[in-house]
């Protein structure tokens, strides 16, 4: 299940995409639009400005802002920075150790598939796709 961190990840990825026009958008501003609390949503742009997708500066005439064109975020990577890994079993996420089972896994190629499923659909709808309605 994708938590309200990721989904609120999005919105504000969305609201800045539409907002970006007007530089560094506030913290209280995007709150206020998304309904969300300025204090949770604090916590959520401190995840993305680690992650570099956003840019914050502080003081006045300061905010957030996207740090590359919508057209270069996917869901994906907004997801799993928010959430971590997206893979559906332990031993499929990125630098897990070997599974001594691998070679007798008979719901391996199960999980493999799955995990690709999640991982192109989500790696293929960029921010701009949603803002335009394409996906």
């Amino acid at each position: 299940m994708i938590s309200t961190k990721a989904r609120y990840a999005l919105r504000v990825m969305i609201d800045l995409v539409q907002h970006q026009e007007e530089g560094y958008v506030p913290l209280k501003e995007i709150a206020k639009r998304q309904e969300v609390s300025e204090k949770y949503l604090e916590m959520i742009l401190k995840i993305l400005v680690k992650g570099t997708i956003l840019k914050g500066l502080r003081g006045k005439g300061g905010g957030y802002m996207l740090t590359r064109p919508p057209k270069e975020y996917t869901v994906g990577e907004i997801i799993e920075l928010t959430e971590g890994s997206l893979a559906p079993v332990a031993c499929l996420a990125q630098g897990a150790q070997t599974c001594r089972r691998t070679n007798e896994c008979i719901t391996l190629p199960l999980w493999k598939k799955y995990d690709a499923l999640i991982h192109d659909f989500f790696y293929n709808i960029t921010l701009e796709d949603l803002i335009e309605g394409r996906f």
